[in-house]
């Protein structure tokens, strides 16, 4: 078996060796055996199931959960001259029809089908009536409910092992904790099938993660400077804003094209179509984009807004650098960005468990800590995915967090202070009111409520106004502050009386150009009377 994968691998897909476990993987699957298997995003996940399709009697079955990512990969495959087919909702009946036609007769080595479709009794009299080499369950992580993509439809193939016993079931995924894991295994009953788990490092990939002040602007400079002429993905959430910024981009001389599900299907088709033949094409998508594609040359992954988990954000930033060369995960947040998620997360109104909600909190926390942290970024998010650092190496050199030169500093003082002032204002005021009461600044707006005489006016001075904004989105990310009625409204949450009392202390990178006088240190003055005492708060923290 290995020299037909030797000779397929290269002849076929135009690779010389196997990375990491793709041999064993392979050949596991080759002999009859089922597994899952954890590999991260360029990682060659596809491989796995392709080849063994290849070598293995009857065709490989590959479920997948989107149009777009089904289409790209049949579209690979035969250009690389792999008899490959996909069963979509975009097909005519009468290319559905010669497509089945042909599963029957031997013309196809893997089909691509969604689990609607697999899960459909027709469907499954059909496949009754052919030899099959594999099910190769792809994006498995959609079989769970404690994973961050959802699909109930997933969570139906455990039909699969009933229907089909002696049929080998590959199940793959590149974002996955190890709640997510166990539930795949048990959804898919995949208990006594082996798990293969590569590395989720990518060292060739540089994480930088920044507070937003203009965001556009920002993505800029990043472009300009870093990657002039180069291919990237840039993420937003929703479909308006990867327009406009698509637009915007264009205008400023960086070529761009927009995708999301909203667009005709052409459109997107003949957009994806040109981001992947071009070099200098910056793609502005939604998450809709890019599953599956197979563009080794993106050399910068960028955020506008933030994903809803670790799991979304490693999936999404592993498409660039897929041939090893130095790439960047870039992002920019603010504090509007956790208040958005976590109210959709708060307010989601879908009939789901307490659990699963208080799982769904736990991944946004997660994400909000990857991104507040002043230690390694990168192992950080190993250490997500239960993969543990060596405990030797406390920095990878390859992240902002351990490149930059701004010290890490107690801040616990002006923790302390931001959260006396959201208390002592009355809990229902946004970010930008309350620091204008901490610095002192006499609006009519103040003046209205009266808060320019109340104990916590002016003692924040020594900031600037970009340092309190650092500090409130600190707090609001590490669920210090939750929100009121009004979204951008706060209020202290229970855990905020840890830190008035001390005994958490708050650490952050303050540089001098965040002191309202450079390099004077944060104020150790505050008076009890601007601390409210454990009495005061009882009802409202």
């Amino acid at each position: 078996m290995t020299a037909q994968a030797q000779t397929l691998l290269k002849e076929i897909f135009g690779y010389n060796e196997f990375r990491g476990q793709q041999a064993e993987i392979i050949s596991h699957v080759v002999n009859g055996n089922s597994c899952l298997v954890l590999m991260p995003t360029g990682g060659g996940k596809s491989l796995c199931y392709q080849i063994p399709a290849l070598l293995r009697k009857g065709v490989g079955i590959v479920v997948s959960p989107l149009i777009a990512l089904m289409e790209n990969q049949v579209a690979v495959l035969r250009e690389r001259s792999v008899r490959a087919a996909y069963l979509n909702s975009t097909l005519t009946p009468g290319a559905t029809a010669a497509i089945e036609q042909g599963m029957l007769a031997g013309d196809y080595d893997l089909v691509y089908v969604a689990p609607e479709r697999l899960l459909t009794p027709r469907f499954h009299i059909l496949l009754q009536r052919i030899p099959i080499a594999l099910f190769a369950i792809d994006e498995a992580h959609c079989v769970s409910q404690w994973g961050h993509d959802f699909r109930p439809e997933y969570g139906k193939l455990s039909i699969l092992p009933r229907k089909f016993p002696q049929i080998p079931r590959i199940a793959l995924t590149a974002s996955a904790d190890a709640k997510t894991r166990a539930d795949i295994l048990r959804c898919l009953d995949l208990h006594r099938a082996r798990t293969f788990t590569s590395s989720f490092d990518r060292p060739n990939l540089c994480y930088r993660i920044t507070a937003r002040s203009n965001g556009r602007m920002q993505l800029l400079d990043f472009i300009r400077n870093q990657h002039p002429g180069e291919a990237g993905i840039i993420y937003c959430q929703s479909r308006k804003k990867v327009e406009e910024t698509a637009t915007w981009l264009n205008a400023n001389h960086v070529p761009a094209l927009a995708y999301h599900a909203g667009m005709e299907t052409v459109v997107r088709t003949r957009h994806q179509k040109k981001f992947l033949q071009q070099e200098d094409i910056v793609m502005v998508a939604t998450s809709a984009f890019g599953l599956g594609i197979d563009k080794p040359d993106i050399r910068f992954v960028a955020h506008l807004d933030l994903p809803k988990s670790i799991e979304s954000y490693y999936q999404e930033t592993g498409r660039a650098g897929r041939d090893g060369l130095p790439a960047d995960a870039w992002m920019v947040y603010g504090p509007s960005d956790i208040i958005r998620l976590r109210y959709q997360v708060e307010s989601d109104t879908e009939p789901v468990s307490i659990p699963i909600r208080q799982a769904a909190a736990a991944r946004l926390n997660a994400l909000l800590a990857l991104c507040e942290t002043t230690a390694c970024r990168r192992i950080q998010l190993l250490e997500y995915f239960d993969e543990p650092s060596d405990s030797a190496i406390s920095a990878c050199g390859n992240c902002d967090a351990c490149l930059t030169t701004t010290p890490v500093q107690d801040a616990t003082i002006a923790a302390q202070k931001a959260l006396s002032c959201v208390y002592r204002t009355g809990q229902n005021f946004g970010m930008e009111y309350l620091i204008d009461v901490l610095i002192g600044k006499r609006t009519d707006r103040i003046r209205q409520w009266g808060h320019d005489h109340v104990s916590t006016f002016g003692i924040g001075r020594e900031l600037s106004v970009e340092g309190w904004r650092i500090v409130f989105r600190h707090l609001l990310a590490l669920g210090y502050f939750t929100t009121g009625e009004e979204r951008f409204t706060l209020q202290l949450a229970p855990a905020a009386r840890s830190v008035l009392r001390g005994e958490i202390r708050i650490k952050l990178r303050l540089s001098p150009c965040h002191y309202a006088i450079s390099h004077q240190p944060i104020s150790t003055d505050l008076s009890a009377s601007s601390m409210p005492d454990s009495r005061e708060t009882r009802s409202g923290i």
